[in-house]
């Protein structure tokens, strides 16, 4: 008997150990693609998101006195750092921490923007600026509109960490950059590495309508770019085109759009296809010129987002795609995207719009 138990406390030790390294799940579900292209010439350093934030940061607070940034925890850093260092230089009046409170950061924002400072929200977690969305739909976004432009508060920028980490499970890892697009008055813009979250950061802090920029938090550190040392700014509302072909056009934002590059690369290799690759940059406005004239060119569309499905912003794009485009389609716009559920946390790998089910969509869009 003593013989039986001991034959199977090994058998299920063993068991153990191969399920464990068998399920061991990755930080990442794609493949990252930098940049080779610079907005502008000159000395560049190598630098990962998470430092190109940064950058961006130090060289507004450096050349707007009014400038001033804050958040929760900002004061060391922030949770990921990107604000790290901040505080030494510019002080304890221009960089420093708020309550743990995200409609008091996003109002006391609004006051600062509208009373003439620069001001930069950070949210610590996207998920959690929902308690902030009452401020920003509807005090940020219609302050201009209501008060027939006698005052704004255009200089108000709140930058909020997004999407799938890996394990952040379902109040760490969602996208609303949709909630946001339906709110006139607002920018939302989502970077897709070092390069583009400088300049478009950048480019946010200058507007001066409000805006919600959301930083894919998995690319902080997930590679490098050699980025300008220089103060340079990329349009908002422009998508780019970082890959061409004629069977269809791949459609995405922040993370998703490495996983779409990937997906170029196995269609080219496996079914010898070129496809135009399209990161949007600008979720409100979006560049429809760019994406439509890119459909009429090869009748076909899949677009790719993290968020649900349902209400997801590739709802928008695809019915947009359906009105403009609809005699030059070859198969109806095609969505891979999360699913309509809280985002969940062991089964993350089943719930991310990854390179298999993007793959699954074109071939289907191909074959249609």
């Amino acid at each position: 008997m003593s013989g039986l138990v001991t034959n199977g406390s090994v058998l299920l030790t063993r068991f153990v150990s191969r399920f464990n390294g068998c399920t061991k799940r990755l930080s990442s579900h794609f493949t990252y693609f930098p940049d080779n292209g610079k907005p502008v010439e000159g000395e560049t350093t190598k630098m990962n998101m998470m430092q190109a934030i940064n950058n961006a940061l130090d060289i507004t607070l450096k050349t707007d006195d009014s400038a001033v940034l804050f958040g929760e925890d900002v004061a060391f850093g922030g949770v990921f750092r990107c604000a790290l260092g901040l505080q030494d230089k510019y002080g304890k009046e221009r960089v420093f921490n708020t309550p743990l409170c995200e409609q008091g950061i996003a109002g006391f924002g609004i006051g600062l923007a509208t009373a003439g400072a620069t001001a930069i929200a950070e949210i610590q977690f996207a998920d959690y600026i929902f308690p902030a969305f009452d401020q920003l739909v509807n005090e940020a976004a219609k302050a201009r509109y209501r008060s027939a432009s006698q005052f704004e508060c255009g200089a108000l920028t709140v930058r909020a960490p997004c999407g799938a980490v890996g394990h952040g499970g379902l109040y760490h890892s969602q996208s609303p950059e949709a909630f946001f697009s339906h709110a006139p008055g607002l920018k939302v813009v989502v970077p897709r590495g070092p390069i583009s979250a400088k300049g478009l950061l950048l480019s946010c802090i200058r507007e001066r309508d409000p805006c919600v920029f959301l930083e894919p938090k998995i690319l902080y550190r997930s590679a490098t770019e050699e980025v300008p040392d220089v103060d340079y700014t990329i349009p908002l509302g422009k998508a780019q085109v970082l890959r061409e072909g004629d069977a269809a056009t791949l459609v995405g934002w922040g993370t998703q759009v490495h996983v779409l590059l990937e997906v170029a690369e196995m269609a080219g290799t496996n079914l010898g296809l070129a496809c135009d690759v399209i990161d949007l940059q600008s979720i409100l406005p979006w560049d429809e010129e760019t994406v439509c004239n890119s459909v009429k060119k090869t009748g076909r569309a899949l677009i790719a987002h993290e968020a649900p499905l349902t209400s997801g912003f590739g709802a928008e794009l695809a019915a947009t795609i359906q009105e403009e485009c609809f005699l030059h389609l070859e198969a109806p716009v095609a969505r891979v995207a999360g699913w309509d559920t809280p985002f969940p946390h062991v089964f993350e790998p089943f719930y991310l719009p990854d390179k298999w089910r993007c793959y699954q969509a074109l071939v289907d869009l191909v074959r249609y």
